[in-house]
């Protein structure tokens, strides 16, 4: 039986649904680069903004082995500096996705056109960061917000326009509907849920930002219920992140009704060019045992199952 991970992501053509997150191993075209060689289908930089941020002072991070704590604060070089390595991470010829945070339609759409002259496969806006004021949850949550931004982008580029979602809200669903209303091409769902950790030792936050974002394990059934949920409703192709580590955990996000997925808390602990064909091989022998041939045969089946009778 012949069997193909190659998955379509809105034009996208990825030889495998798995992607890089952003913030993780995405600051640099080298380690980009990196990632790429892992066989990872497709990469999505670190956050950029219209201009340098330093980001919060240590400790920054945070984690155990259910999760990851962090507030990191956006810290990057700025869009404008950022050019050689978009261009160095397309060396892989894989699809490389720059991820955008903005405090305006303008400042999104203007950052998009830059990405985009910079070689840019696709953008994806982060409307979700859940410490950062100003840039993040605040602005996502605000559906006209939204759709403001993701249309104003869209008229700006001709690349793919994802719009990454938060789970710190009473109903993803909004954020989903506001986000396509303005033209996006695909969902991510979801970026890292808002907590905080006291050290009661010292009767205090762990984090110099006193909360942030929490990722890893505690937040997978949290982002699987999201694109459930998502691809009940909504028909774009949706991206799962949270809390993957194994093969099982791919195949759950699309089982739920993802087209792809993106890795990132699992790569602090485990070597890219170990653990993303440890993934592969077990989404391919997964395919095997219950005859699927790709992944869109797959992709949503709990959906078409009648689990409980009255």
């Amino acid at each position: 039986m012949d069997i193909t991970l190659e998955v379509n992501l809105a034009g996208l053509r990825l030889k495998n649904p798995i992607m890089l997150a952003s913030g993780i191993m995405g600051s640099s075209g080298s380690l980009l680069k990196r990632i790429a060689k892992s066989g990872i289908g497709a990469v999505v930089t670190k956050t950029l903004t219209a201009e340098p941020r330093k980001g919060y002072d240590p400790p920054i991070i945070y984690s155990t082995r259910c999760y990851t704590l962090n507030a990191v604060g956006l810290a990057n070089p700025g869009i404008k500096n950022f050019k050689n390595d978009i261009q160095e991470a397309k060396e892989c010829n894989i699809p490389v996705i720059v991820s955008l945070a903005g405090n305006s339609p303008e400042e999104f759409s203007w950052m998009a056109g830059l990405a985009q002259d910079y070689g840019a496969d696709g953008v994806e806006l982060n409307l979700s960061c859940p410490h950062v004021k100003g840039l993040g949850t605040e602005l996502g949550d605000d559906p006209v917000m939204v759709e403001n931004v993701v249309r104003s982008v869209k008229k700006s580029v001709k690349i793919p326009v994802f719009s990454k979602l938060t789970p710190n809200t009473s109903d993803i669903l909004i954020q989903g509907f506001s986000s396509v209303r303005g033209g996006a091409d695909g969902l991510v769902a979801v970026n890292a849920l808002r907590g905080m950790v006291i050290d009661v030792e010292l009767k205090a936050p762990v984090l110099s930002n006193i909360y942030g974002g929490v990722s890893g394990r505690a937040l997978h059934p949290i982002a699987v219920y999201s694109v459930y949920r998502l691809s009940s409703n909504i028909n774009v192709p949706i991206i799962g992140v949270g809390g993957i580590e194994t093969w099982r955990d791919i195949i759950e996000f699309i089982l739920a009704g993802a087209t792809a997925v993106q890795i990132g808390t699992v790569l602090i602990s485990n070597d890219p060019e170990i653990i993303v064909p440890k993934l592969i091989k077990g989404i391919t022998n997964y395919m095997k045992r219950h005859n699927f041939t790709n992944i869109e045969s797959m992709r949503g089946i709990i959906h078409k199952k009648k689990y409980f009778e009255n």
